[in-house]
């Protein structure tokens, strides 16, 4: 098979950002990341039709369902978040005719490296300029224990060559917390021959362990230890994606720091694997409220409510950094605001995402006159407190779509407009950003350079 990576004409999208106002209204946001790719694979492996509604169709999901269309399953086009899957069933998946392009979605390789390492059939998955930088091993080295047979580019890099592998069970003490690790391994478990049994350092999110048994596959969840067989079968069902908490992160600081923000964010997801940044900034003094509590599709749910309420500086707790990883950028604006220093530890995984998040955050607060300290497994932000404003400038987010929406956020603090460039990722996981913004209050306009 050839590895027909494809092309992308690329742009520079740039946003300007005015200084001040505040956040208000009522929003909300687009769908879980997560569970939208989920509910594409499960789905098209799933006996049977699986409708999904709050479906995110942003560029990272629509790779995971191109992937799938690409290996033979029906799925009719999302329109205002609704699809639908004519599920193949577990071995109904057929070898693709191309290298299955990914764009910049971790999830979807990630994911995707455990689900084709059993089939039948070989297959190749590549992704954009982003993607290619970010590291593989973590899955194909527990993935060859189980059998698989993986090939990677120097350095542990996609493009990943997948050849096919009788697979087999694992007892496997993973070294990281990572849900995109513990959720190839559980798909790759579904092929294996035995009982695989996953031990997790810490909680991460656990959206593939309820999926699956939303779908009537087994699986044994023990506080940090997951047994799941392989053999079973999915049943075709319904989904409600709840609003991404990931996405609700930036709404939820932004209106943290601006005197005056009073609003409310519509059917978010409140996982408790996913809550990290609520609890993170309700320690810090954000006054946070569930207005409204309820499930959808098998995930917790609420309405929330923000209002302004000066910050303080805390020691992030570490049991909290895996159930608030993807956050942490929006975070740092809030730590960036609040009175005294905020210290973050344990967190090397931010420097292996989209961007080296930890560094590229830091040379945007650097911009904003932010004192800081770089930590190799963290930062230490000194805030300037309710009554202290950020600075202004000019900051590269370096194709990362969540450090040109949390800057975006830092706005609403500075003390002039805030320039930010290389803003074109910010359609993979939200869609229709610059708009909403826009009408809770900041003041964005975007241009091609």
């Amino acid at each position: 098979m050839t590895d027909n990576s494809q092309p992308q004409e690329h742009h520079d999208l740039v946003y300007e950002v005015q200084a001040g106002g505040s956040l208000g209204g009522e929003v909300r946001v687009p769908g879980d990341k997560s569970i939208s790719h989920r509910s594409i694979m499960l789905g098209s492996l799933a006996d049977g039709l699986t409708t999904v509604d709050g479906f995110l169709e942003g560029e990272d999901s629509l790779c995971t369902l191109q992937a799938f269309r690409d290996m033979g399953v029906q799925i009719e086009r999302p329109s205002a978040g609704k699809v639908v899957i004519h599920g193949v069933g577990m071995r109904g998946l057929k070898a693709p005719n191309k290298a299955l392009y990914l764009g910049n979605s971790g999830t979807s390789m990630r994911l995707l490296s455990g689900l084709l390492a059993g089939q039948y059939f070989a297959s190749v998955l590549t992704g954009d300029s982003s993607l290619a930088k970010r590291p593989m091993k973590r899955v194909s080295e527990p993935l060859k224990l189980m059998g698989a047979k993986l090939t990677l580019q120097a350095g542990g890099l996609c493009p990943i060559h997948i050849d096919p592998a009788s697979l087999h069970a694992i007892d496997y003490a993973m070294p990281m917390a990572s849900a995109q690790v513990k959720s190839c391994l559980l798909l790759a478990a579904m092929y294996a021959e035995g009982e695989t049994r996953l031990l997790e350092p810490a909680p991460c999110r656990d959206h593939t362990e309820r999926m699956l048994q939303g779908f009537g596959y087994p699986v044994k969840v023990n506080a940090s230890e997951i047994r799941i067989k392989g053999g079973g079968s999915l049943k075709a069902g319904h989904i409600d994606v709840p609003s991404d908490i990931s996405s609700a992160a930036f709404f939820l600081v932004g209106a943290s720091i601006s005197p005056g923000s009073d609003l409310i964010l519509r059917h978010v997801g409140i996982n408790p694997t996913r809550i990290g940044v609520i609890n993170i900034l309700r320690a810090m003094g954000a006054d946070i409220r569930y207005l409204r509590e309820y499930v959808a599709g098998g995930e917790p749910v609420a309405d929330l409510q923000v209002r302004y309420s000066p910050l303080r500086g805390i020691r992030i707790a570490e049991d909290q950094v895996p159930l608030a990883i993807d956050e942490f950028p929006a975070l740092f604006v809030a730590a960036a605001c609040a009175e005294g220093t905020t210290i973050l530890s344990g967190a090397e995984e931010l420097r292996v995402k989209e961007s080296d998040r930890i560094q590229t955050m830091a040379d945007g607060l650097a911009v904003l006159g932010v004192n800081h300290q770089v930590k190799p497994d963290g930062i230490e932000i000194q805030g300037v407190g309710p009554a202290g404003k950020l600075g202004s400038g000019t900051i590269n987010s370096h194709g990362d779509h969540r450090i040109a929406m949390s800057f975006t956020m830092a706005a609403l603090r500075a003390s002039g407009a805030i320039k930010l460039l290389d803003c074109n990722n910010v359609a993979t996981s939200f869609p229709g950003f610059s708009e909403l913004v826009n009408r809770c209050g900041i003041r964005l306009s975007q241009h091609n350079e």
